[in-house]
């Protein structure tokens, strides 16, 4: 008698970097998505809450730990070093906790990742990782090393060149098309190798929509079709990587699909630091020369991007003299004249968090003590360069928090983030967990 070989369980997931739920929704009734309006007839399309702040080096922190910055310790792009107004970039060897792609090796699970943000340099993994941007050098940003000379073959490029694309949006297109076709052979080339748990990200999206948001939003925008025809190609891949996983497991059961924050267009950016100093938090020794290292001992709290603020606090900066016993008192205030904060009658600031109440974990006290929440349209920085507090530069999109998308074959409720999206990827792989 013939016996049926049973295929083993497997998980891929696809991320889409900065896509928002409105987006799939919107493009999916309209044609332009045609795998993601089949998708939602045979799953479910879950709106998402992406990290605080809401950028892709927290939120993807979130995501592959499963936990939040006061446990993993990546707070921003940029961060204080310890007792010092010095800053310093944390990058993925900066993670104080194990990823869940590190569990799945211990449960003798082999896992390839392709192109995921926050992972450089790139370390052992249980089988592939290429990391997405910031990536610098390829050659740092692959392991095992062994691997580089098949990519390069294929002229596997990390990133769009985001300085150059954002001034000169023929090159932009150039390279959004260059990048995701390096993608598609990429996942072509890894998706031959034995593996349980399969990964891929597409960063273009998030570039495009900083760059060129109107062009989606605006039907009579010249860049239009052009956009829609970008997503219509996202789209395509992505249908070429469901039906793989299909014909592969012969269902849907382990596919995931992500994004790790929202976005929409922006009417003002908002300067945190000109709106502290303004306001008189936020004071400098040399008014010609503001850097941090030029802090007045008398500074009560300072800005970082994009909307982290931290107090002034004795012991945790070389001139603080908050003591712990007024930080309260002072976050109560600052959040009651932020949340007042107007711009042409309309209100600039939708929440202020405070960290203690948003973060878990032995790091809380390293990172900010609030995080601003910007009403859609107002883009918060924390520049110390600008002097005014609203102002506008050439990014037309910008971040936002809790519309993000999953999607899955199962309905996992309401109010997700996107570190609870660890133990739901990896229930198939890890069924004790």
């Amino acid at each position: 008698m013939w016996f049926l070989k049973k295929k083993k369980p497997r998980v891929c997931v696809i991320g889409l970097d900065g896509v928002p739920i409105s987006l799939i929704r919107d493009l999916s009734t309209k044609g332009y998505l045609k795998t993601f309006a089949q998708l939602q007839e045979k799953g479910h399309l879950h709106q998402l809450k992406a990290s605080l702040p809401e950028i892709s080096s927290v939120s993807w922190s979130d995501f592959m730990t499963g936990t939040n910055s006061g446990t993993h310790g990546i707070f921003g792009f940029t961060d204080f070093k310890t007792s010092s107004y010095e800053l310093r970039f944390p990058n993925f060897l900066n993670l104080e906790t194990p990823t869940f792609w590190d569990k799945l090796g211990q449960a003798k699970k082999r896992v390839v990742v392709l192109n995921q943000p926050s992972t450089y340099p790139a370390r052992r993994l249980p089988g592939i990782l290429i990391s997405g941007f910031v990536a610098i050098e390829l050659e740092k940003a692959v392991f095992p090393a062994s691997l580089l000379p098949q990519l390069k073959r294929i002229n596997y490029e990390i990133d769009i060149d985001t300085f150059k694309c954002r001034q000169n949006h023929q090159l932009l297109w150039q390279q959004l098309a260059s990048t995701l076709e390096g993608r598609r052979k990429a996942w072509e080339l890894l998706w031959k190798e034995d593996w349980d748990y399969f990964e891929v990200v597409i960063t273009g999206t998030d570039r495009l929509q900083h760059f060129l948001w109107t062009a989606y939003e605006d039907e009579s925008h010249p860049e239009h079709h052009r956009c829609l025809e970008y997503y219509r190609q996202v789209d395509q891949l992505v249908g070429e990587i469901v039906n793989r996983f299909e014909k592969l497991t012969g269902g849907l059961q382990g596919l995931f699909l992500l994004s790790d924050h929202g976005f929409t267009g922006i009417k003002q950016e908002v300067y945190l630091n000109a709106w502290l100093e303004k306001e008189g938090f936020l004071r400098f020794t040399n008014s010609e020369e503001k850097s941090f290292s030029k802090l007045h001992p008398e500074t009560v709290a300072l800005a970082l991007d994009p909307n982290r603020i931290y107090l002034h606090l004795e012991g945790k900066f070389p001139q603080g003299r908050i003591k712990p016993s007024e930080a309260e008192s002072l976050k109560k205030t600052l959040r009651e004249k932020l949340l007042q904060l107007t711009y042409e009658g309309e209100r600039v600031i939708r929440e202020v968090f405070d960290t203690q109440e948003i973060y878990s974990g032995p790091l809380v006290e390293k990172g900010p003590d609030l995080i601003a929440l910007g009403e859609k349209g107002f883009d918060l920085k924390g520049s110390l360069k600008k002097e005014e507090i609203f102002g506008r530069t050439d990014l037309v999109g910008m971040h936002t928090w809790d519309d993000a998308f999953f999607w899955a074959q199962e309905n996992h409720g309401q109010d997700l983030k996107i570190a609870d999206l660890a133990s739901i990827i990896t229930r198939l792989l890890l069924p004790e967990e």
